[in-house]
């Protein structure tokens, strides 16, 4: 048996490897035949599975084995049930842990062996950016910050994810929207000597509380917040503020005190500032009058009832100029020196833009050049050349080439056939996969000199995007969204513990966690069983982490002991699985099915009662797991209960917001559960000894989502055999998050890089 390095196995890496072993011995011993692989499934599964009882919908004996890969998708249901120890059912006869093993390993390798043969990339639907990739798009383009909230709606999601091409069309509202947008940034990127005035309101984070410093205010002060706005103009501005406070108001600009407004100064107004165009950070906090808080609790009181409500920013007024701002050093690369050379001028700094654009290169004689030109000369007829530049950009940020992913299919593929993505349209699939925006310089030069479907140029070019700050839209985009932390900031608990500070906390706190993984390309394993996390002054309360002062975030090294080791562990998940006042068993059981483990929990029947408040007996004291116990009397429930419930019963000791806690109801809590493969978990470490020992079907689930959020479309049934690659190949680097990417990226069959050809030419969707 080749040598096995027993490196780093942490909690639960015995038992896998303890598995692996008997496997390995099991293989080598006699490895079945195809026969004895198929009697597995008329002895342990046919039985309930057939034509006649079709337990589940599901009937085995009309499957023809010798053509799996035609029913690939009723196949890869049943890997996933035996992966997940779902099947069989409790109570009745179940294979060895070892023997079960093989005969799923049989299965898969039956099934990827059938799709390496016949490659199937799938038609993704024609991609509009949503509305994060919208503004990063912008920012990178024309060095403009953009606040996407307030110039376009939300996006609709599928799977978890708001970039999937078949819930991304357009509609007539929507497209105006997209005109409107396009408009007011080209004006603030350019600079609108004629804008008018405009006031923009800044409220208080849900719920805050201003007791204590936050961590980039001014020293001395408390509370309040700080916002980045962009100033159109060279120009004076006026500050407008409503405070709920005795305290001095300090209004800051990019980190200095412009003005020190008088205690009781509610509602007051700032003498009008003259502020340089573009972005700038403005803050407003309370000063501090007493140096006593945490000792005087008439203070305290009074600290967390006041703050700062809002504040508006009016302008520009009388305004001097342009400014020398970051989206005009980037949008005019050349300024003509007389009216002879303001069309060459205009046609290099519009072909450099829609290069970047429209994520291709843009010659001269490009048509999509020659639109921007008349843009830029019926503004120019009107007004300056900046105007010019102006109209054409507000032409070029709603172009359709800008707005839609449109990638070139080669002419005369018949309809269904496999092609490999163009250079080009590759560079665009990976910026938008690892920065959720457009290609850069160095991307699209690799591009278009044919290098980037090299290996080891596409290799280099993920580890160098990996490693730029950019690569953080993994966290705010898709972390966010795989995890569901973007529902944190609507809950709503009924726990008087629990305030807009501890909101932002948890939230920031998972981020930071994942960002960690990202950053310093850990194993992703390490998500399961982290020993360090980052806690604030008011996360580290919640927790019960001593020796931590301040609003600052920092890293905090955990025992093997701690309850808070990985996600787990974590308030933020704790809180969006638990009921408004009380925890919910039921939802952190099917969260942790649905994103640690990948096997989703059947939907309950219609009509079943899940309102278990009505299950208590009037005027007595239970708990969740006594409610619970009564609802799965319920023989229609019993049988997900018994999937779901264990696992959220080891999360018990957690309250509803995720603090600690070792009674409920005046009772010890009880947080030992069964899974239904027969595992014992006893609290939370329990259930990550679990996670750890599953570490491959937790990598599985990962690389699934991670997939579909790279491919921007839902995953089928022929996609498992890519997700099943990419985890056996990241398994050699201890699965690394590089080693995730890079398999997705260089994936066989190659899902990221080909594509299906299609019986129609894209084209916008508009409802």
């Amino acid at each position: 048996m080749p040598r096995v390095a027993l490196v780093s196995i942490g909690v639960g890496g015995i038992a896998a490897l303890a598995v692996a072993v008997a496997v390995y011995a099991y293989q080598q011993h006699r490895a079945p035949s195809a026969a004895e692989q198929w009697a597995m499934l008329d002895r342990y599964c046919e039985g309930c599975h057939n034509d006649a009882e079709r337990a589940g919908e599901l009937a085995l004996d009309r499957l023809d084995p010798s053509r799996m890969h035609a029913d690939a998708a009723v196949w890869e249901k049943v890997i996933r049930k035996l992966r997940g120890g779902l099947m069989p059912p409790p109570g009745e006869p179940r294979p060895g842990a070892e023997r079960l093993e093989v005969f799923v390993g049989f299965l898969e390798d039956s099934l990827d062996t059938a799709a390496r043969a016949a490659p199937n990339p799938g038609v993704p639907a024609l991609r509009r950016l949503n509305r994060t990739e919208y503004a990063n798009a912008v920012r990178d383009l024309i060095e403009l910050p953009v606040d996407v909230e307030a110039l376009l709606p939300g996006d609709d999601s599928v799977g978890g994810f708001d970039n999937i091409g078949s819930a991304l069309s357009i509609s007539p509202t929507l497209l105006q929207a997209y005109v409107s947008a396009s408009a007011t940034l080209s004006r603030l990127a350019v600079g609108d000597p004629s804008a008018s005035p405009t006031l923009t309101t800044y409220r208080a984070p849900r719920d805050w509380q201003s007791g204590n410093h936050i961590d980039g205010q001014p020293l001395g002060t408390r509370g309040g917040y700080q916002v980045r706005h962009v100033f159109p103009l060279d120009a004076e501005y006026e500050i407008r503020i409503s405070a709920r406070s005795e305290d001095d108001v300090d209004l800051s600009l990019d980190g200095k005190r412009v003005a020190l407004l008088p205690s009781k100064g509610r509602n007051a107004r700032v003498a009008p500032l003259v502020v340089t165009a573009g972005a700038h950070t403005l803050g407003v906090a309370l000063i501090r009058r007493h140096d006593t808080e945490g000792v005087d609790d008439l203070f305290a009181v009074h600290a967390e009832s006041s703050g700062i409500a809002s504040f508006t920013v009016n302008g520009p007024l009388h305004a001097t100029g342009t400014g020398d701002t970051p989206s005009r050093r980037r949008i005019f690369s050349c300024f003509p020196a007389g009216p002879a050379e303001e069309t060459p001028c205009a046609t290099e700094i519009l072909e450099g833009l829609a290069t970047h654009a429209y994520r291709r290169p843009v010659a001269a004689d490009d048509p999509a050049l020659a639109t921007l030109m008349d843009f830029y000369a019926a503004g120019r007829a009107e007004g300056s050349f900046d105007a010019g530049i102006q109209r054409a950009l507000a032409r070029l940020l709603v172009d359709p080439e800008f707005i839609f992913r449109i990638e070139d299919e080669p002419a005369g593929l018949p309809a269904g056939s496999v092609y490999r993505v163009s250079d080009v349209d590759l560079a665009s699939r990976l910026s938008f996969f690892l920065w959720s925006s457009i290609p850069d310089d160095a991307l699209l030069a690799a591009a278009a000199a044919g290098e980037l479907r090299k290996p080891a140029v596409l290799e280099r070019e993920v580890q160098r995007m990996l490693a730029d700050p950019k690569a953080e839209a993994l966290v705010t985009s898709f972390a966010v969204q795989w995890l569901q932390l973007r529902m944190v900031d609507a809950v709503s608990p009924e726990n008087p513990k629990f305030d807009g500070n501890l909101r932002t906390a948890l939230r920031k706190e998972t981020e930071l966690f994942f960002s960690s993984v990202l950053s310093e390309d850990r194993s992703v394993t390490d998500l399961l069983d982290a020993d360090y996390t980052f806690v604030d002054e008011r996360l580290a309360r919640h927790y019960g982490l001593p020796n931590i002062r301040g609003s600052r975030f920092r890293r905090v090294e955990l025992p093997p002991s701690s309850p808070r080791r990985g996600l787990l562990g974590q308030g933020s998940l704790l809180t969006l699985t638990s009921a408004p006042n009380r925890t919910s068993p039921v939802k952190r059981g099917q969260w942790v099915l649905n994103n640690l483990l990948g096997s989703p929990a059947p939907q309950p029947p219609a009509n079943v009662e899940t309102n278990l408040e009505e299950t208590a007996p009037a005027g007595e004291a239970t708990t969740m797991r006594e409610r619970l116990q009564q609802h799965q009397a319920n023989p229609s429930c019993a049988m997900c209960h018994s999937l779901i419930d264990p696992l959220g019963f080891a999360l018990e000791n957690f309250d509803s917001i995720g603090g600690w806690r070792d009674t409920e109801a005046g009772q010890p809590v009880n947080a030992h559960g069964t899974f239904i493969d027969g595992s014992e978990l006893d609290g939370v470490a329990g259930l990550r000894g679990l996670l750890l020992e599953r570490r491959v079907q937790f990598v599985q689930a990962l690389t699934e989502k991670l997939l579909t959020y790279a491919l921007g479309r839902t995953l089928e049934p022929y996609d498992m055999p890519v997700v099943r690659s990419i985890v056996r190949t990241a398994a050699k680097d201890d699965y690394r998050f590089s080693a995730l990417v890079q398999g997705i990226v260089a994936s066989e069959p190659m899902q990221f890089r080909m594509k299906l050809a299609d019986e129609q030419p894209q084209q916008a969707r508009v409802d």
